[in-house]
């Protein structure tokens, strides 16, 4: 078993070069993130007294949330602080300019390409332990059951206790010292998980690959992914759920769509599973089916790995505007079960800050701000096209890496899963690429190295043998 490749050895300026990304900002961009200050200091609620955290990958400084969650008779209180960024970016400034071309920041295995200046975005606006913030403060009581009774969002001043990382939070929570303000986020993590899958939610748990920078050099892995990570998303969606409902009640707004899964596709997934040996009874949906799959064998990952096929044609859709008087017919989202939109990560994501805008002024009875309302149309289409980005970027990130881990090692054979008829992951190094003679779906095999080329970022395999 061979270990990472020299850091010097694999090029992420290439492709920063290849899709024209710069970190750096205009300097009357620069200087405005640097003057950045709260335009709205004298309607802010003071909410320091709320001890909230945050949670993020170890080491990251754009903070955009914060939570705490306390319990209310028999069911449950979410506070989510948003960083309040419209509040430091002025409308019609060349900051939003800039920020509305770039979209969301891009994010590569050697650092970010940020949607605002770091000043801003790591600094004024990052809800930084000890530190006073301005956030959008989300405030969504539940029932015992996980159902929303009401939410609003409002402006407020914070003050975070503790910045935690999933992988920490999780130690914490097996050994029973978990900080308080999430003791109960397993609780409502869960209910909300199974509130999704009742209304529909289909959630593919598909390994993620990342390149990571390992003692020796680069490699890639499978992202790992805690319970916590599980629970801290479903805070996140609940939130989107509740900005959904508030803009469709207000007839002005941004939705993140996906449409329903196709009738046919789930039929074909049946047939897969039961080809798989995947019991799958008819009374069971396909929500509740993929939510109790073993990932962890090779026929339960082929068969998630199929299912990727039901959720196609993501997008965002603004409405009530003059391109889009109405909401759009199917506006749903399938990996939610109810409509949803982006608010809770406005640092890295132009959507949120527009999307909640829409929500502080519908919650608080005053005219949704035109500078808003009219540039929900270019947003989305920012969106649209920067999410194609991303997509371009990652994958770009994760090639070159394979490419450079697998140089020099055509021929040799590697134990592997069949994820897809063309398709395998490696055993080590977490490598998933096209395979060619037709292995055994949801199997054990060893394949063969046949390309690992450099230039063109191509790794793929041929098929030998099943293993027992």
């Amino acid at each position: 078993m061979r270990g990472p490749v020299p850091s010097s050895a694999v090029d992420f300026g290439a492709v920063r070069t290849e899709f024209e990304l710069v970190e750096d900002f205009p300097a009357d961009v620069l200087a405005e993130a640097q003057a950045s200050a709260d335009r709205f200091p004298e309607g802010r609620e003071d909410r320091r007294d709320i001890e909230f955290v945050t949670i993020d990958p170890p080491g990251a400084k754009d903070l955009d949330q914060a939570v705490h969650i306390a319990a209310e008779g028999d069911g449950y209180l979410v506070r989510y602080a948003i960083a309040d960024v419209g509040a430091l970016v002025a409308p019609g400034g060349p900051l939003e300019a800039e920020t509305r071309r770039r979209g969301q920041t891009m994010y590569l295995p050697d650092g970010s390409v940020p949607l605002h200046p770091r000043p801003l975005s790591e600094g004024a606006g990052s809800l930084l332990p000890g530190e006073d913030r301005a956030a959008a403060l989300w405030e969504i009581h539940l029932d015992a059951a996980g159902e929303v009774t009401s939410a609003t969002v409002r402006r407020a001043l914070v003050r975070s206790r503790a910045q935690l990382d999933y992988a920490g939070v999780q130690a914490d929570f097996d050994a029973g010292r978990v900080h308080p303000a999430i003791a109960l986020l397993p609780e409502v993590g869960k209910l909300r998980a199974a509130w999704g899958r009742a209304h529909g939610a289909i959630d593919l748990r598909l390994p993620a690959q990342e390149a990571v920078e390992a003692p020796g050099g680069w490699t890639v892995r499978i992202e790992p992914r805690t319970d916590f990570d599980a629970h801290n998303a479903q805070i996140s969606l609940l939130t989107g759920v509740c900005a959904a409902d508030i803009m469709l009640r207000a007839g002005v707004g941004l939705l993140r769509t996906l449409p329903a899964a196709p009738e046919d596709a789930v039929a074909d997934l049946r047939r897969t599973a039961a080809a798989l040996g995947q019991d799958w009874s008819r009374d069971v949906t396909v929500g509740d089916f993929l939510a109790g799959l073993d990932v962890s064998t090779p026929q339960g990952l082929a068969v998630m790995t199929d299912a990727a096929r039901l959720l196609r044609g993501s997008g965002y859709a603004a409405f009530g505007t003059v391109a889009a008087p109405e909401p759009p017919a199917d506006r749903g989202h399938a990996g939610v079960g109810a409509p949803y939109a982006h608010v809770t990560a406005p640092l890295r994501r132009l959507a949120d800050r527009y999307a909640t805008e829409v929500c502080l002024a519908a919650c608080a009875g005053t005219p949704i701000p035109g500078w808003a309302r009219d540039a929900l149309d270019d947003v989305a289409e920012t969106m649209r096209r920067t999410n194609t980005l991303a997509n371009k970027v990652d994958r770009a990130c994760i090639d070159v890496t394979e490419a450079v881990i697998l140089a020099g090692r055509v021929g040799e054979e590697f134990a592997a899963v069949t994820m897809r008829a063309d398709q395998v992951l490696l055993d080590e190094p977490a490598v998933i690429a096209p395979c060619t003679g037709g292995p055994p779906e949801g199997s054990r095999v060893t394949v063969r190295l046949e390309t690992a080329d450099v230039a063109s970022r191509k790794v793929s395999f041929a098929y030998e043998k099943a293993l027992a």
